[in-house]
């Protein structure tokens, strides 16, 4: 595919919580896909994340040789790593070491960077990851938690998150460096981030705090939840599972899926419907409050992932927020053609590759 139109071939793969997502882009042009679900007895099969490597590896290097393509680039979803700025980086072993001990947290998207790096070995081709999950430009007063011994960490959709953010600069007119957008990435984790310029200067951690969304909690009360931790009743392990992955629309509905609750909505289930609007409540609060990080002056609210979907949710954020400026949707998170526009603004030499 590369040659004298000098077109490139980029390589993505995305590794996530029970799937693994592949694409071969030619530019930005999507040209092939797969996603392989990987099921609970498969996943259980491994003592711990990093024991799936070389199986998820071996899927990636299956599906991509059956192919006999010449590559120019490959580019894996970016994990729990040391906070950096947003950006383009190429993968090294520090950041491979980072990703292998977990070090903000143990996640399948911490095997991003270590899948690129083995499949571009293999190939002859750098390796890359885009605005990983810990892209970090908070603010100074972002951090402040209200105790010392605890600070605020830079922990958001961020890919998602500045791939709409320039979207919405083109919407709106203007060039994404002089914009100030409130984004509200929504699906399984809820992100809800203040956008000065492209950069992220703010934002809830989706795995601890903000609205709750499908299976997460958000933020709790904090003495209930001291109490349910010390009650006895809750290992560590379970209490961390019941935050996050038992938590929100699971806990309340027993189910995680938007279209099921739509479903029972439009058959009359009130309490799904209170349920509901209460999470559209909750996103429109914190929406709210990340606008005062802006004082008050906001080019555009943008909604955007799997959620951005619903028009039911849509409509109740839109009844509560449009006061503050216009509500932009784009629905879904085009995580694999983000990846690939990273490398190829790179590629390009649109945009300096950043070092980690």
């Amino acid at each position: 595919m590369q040659g004298s139109e000098n077109r490139y071939t980029i390589f993505v793969v995305n590794s996530g919580s029970t799937s693994t997502k592949l694409a071969l882009f030619s530019d930005d042009t999507e040209v092939a896909s797969i996603v392989y679900r990987h099921s609970a007895d498969v996943l259980e099969s491994f003592g711990n994340i990093w024991e799936q490597l070389d199986f998820r590896t071996g899927v990636a290097r299956s599906w991509l040789n059956s192919r006999c393509l010449k590559l120019s680039a490959v580019v894996g979803i970016g994990g729990l790593v040391r906070p950096v700025p947003g950006g383009t980086y190429l993968v090294n072993e520090h950041m491979i070491a980072d990703a292998r001990a977990n070090l903000q947290g143990e996640h399948a998207s911490n095997l991003g960077c270590a899948i690129a790096a083995a499949i571009s070995a293999e190939n002859n081709c750098p390796a890359y990851v885009v605005d990983p999950v810990s892209v970090d430009e908070f603010a100074p007063l972002a951090r402040i938690s209200g105790h010392p011994l605890i600070e605020r960490r830079s922990l958001s959709h961020a890919l998602n998150i500045h791939s709409v953010a320039r979207l919405a600069a083109g919407r709106l007119g203007k060039p994404p460096g002089e914009t100030r957008l409130v984004v509200a990435h929504l699906g399984g984790g809820i992100s809800v981030a203040p956008v000065v310029g492209g950069r992220i200067v703010d934002a809830n951690d989706a795995s601890s705090d903000g609205p709750f969304s499908p299976e997460r909690t958000g933020g709790l009360p904090l003495q209930q939840f001291i109490t349910l931790c010390y009650s006895g009743k809750y290992p560590e392990r379970k209490m961390r599972k019941l935050v996050m992955g038992k938590g929100g629309l699971t806990a309340y509905l027993g189910t995680n899926s938007a279209h099921e609750v739509e479903h029972r909505i439009l058959h009359g289930d009130d309490v799904a419907r209170k349920i509901f609007e209460g999470m559209a409540y909750q996103i429109s609060k914190e929406i709210g409050g990340m606008a005062t990080v802006l004082n008050g002056v906001v080019d555009a609210i943008v909604l955007t992932g799997g959620l951005a979907g619903s028009n039911i949710l849509v409509g109740w954020i839109r009844e509560r927020v449009e006061f503050i400026s216009p509500v932009e949707v784009f629905p879904g998170e085009d995580e694999m053609g983000a990846l690939a526009l990273g490398a190829l603004r790179v590629l390009r030499g649109e945009e300096r590759i950043m070092e980690y």
